[in-house]
C-alpha cells in the first residue's frame, strides 16, 4: 500500500433522500404548489366577483369570503411548498443553490411567502369589514382596487416556477 493510499480518506457522500422518501416529499411538494394555486385562482374569483357583482349582497359575501378564508390556508400551502422544496434541495442531486432553475423557485417562494405575511395579511381584517358593510348597504370607504395584483402577481410567479420545474433551464449556478 503506498502512503497516499493509506493517508488519503473517504469522501464523505452528501445526505440523499431514499427512492420512496424522494417521491413522497415530490409528491407533497407538487400537491401543495397546486394547492396555493388553486387558491390563488379562488383569490382571482372572489375579486372579481367583488368587483363585478350586481348586487351588493354578493360583493360583500366575495369580500368576507377573502378577508376571512384565503390568507391562512394560502400561508399554510407556501410553508408546505417551501419546506418540501428546501428537503428536496438538500437531499436530491439538484441541491438548493447547485442549478440556476432551483435557486430561482426557492427565491421566488420566499418572496411570494413573504409577500403573503407583509402584504396580504395585514389589509385582510379591513376587506373582511368591507365586506361586511357593503352586505349592510353601507360603503366604508375602504380601497380595494389594488386587491387585483396579489392573485396576477402569485399566479404569474408560480406559473413560472412550474415551467422552470418541467424544463429546468440555465444550466449549473457554478462550474465544478
Amino acid at each position: 500500500m503506498t502512503t497516499t493510499q493509506m493517508t488519503r480518506t473517504p469522501t464523505a457522500t452528501p445526505w440523499r433522500l431514499g427512492k420512496r422518501s424522494r417521491k413522497v416529499t415530490l409528491l407533497v411538494h407538487i400537491v401543495s404548489a397546486g394547492a396555493w394555486i388553486g387558491i390563488d385562482v379562488i383569490v382571482a374569483v372572489l375579486v372579481g366577483v367583488g368587483w363585478f357583482a350586481d348586487s351588493d349582497s354578493t360583493r360583500g359575501a366575495a369580500y368576507q369570503a377573502l378577508g376571512l378564508f384565503v390568507v391562512w390556508p394560502m400561508l399554510t400551502s407556501a410553508l408546505v411548498c417551501l419546506g418540501s422544496g428546501l428537503l428536496l434541495g438538500w437531499g436530491s442531486k439538484y441541491g438548493l443553490l447547485r442549478f440556476w432553475w432551483v435557486a430561482v423557485k426557492l427565491f421566488l417562494n420566499l418572496l411570494l411567502t413573504t409577500l403573503i405575511l407583509i402584504a396580504l395579511k395585514p389589509g385582510m381584517p379591513e376587506i373582511a369589514e368591507y365586506g361586511r358593510s357593503i352586505s349592510a348597504g353601507q360603503p366604508n370607504g375602504v380601497d380595494v382596487s389594488q386587491m387585483f395584483f396579489p392573485p396576477i402577481v402569485s399566479l404569474t410567479l408560480l406559473t413560472f416556477a412550474t415551467t422552470l420545474s418541467i424544463f429546468k433551464p440555465w444550466g449549473r449556478t457554478r462550474r465544478r
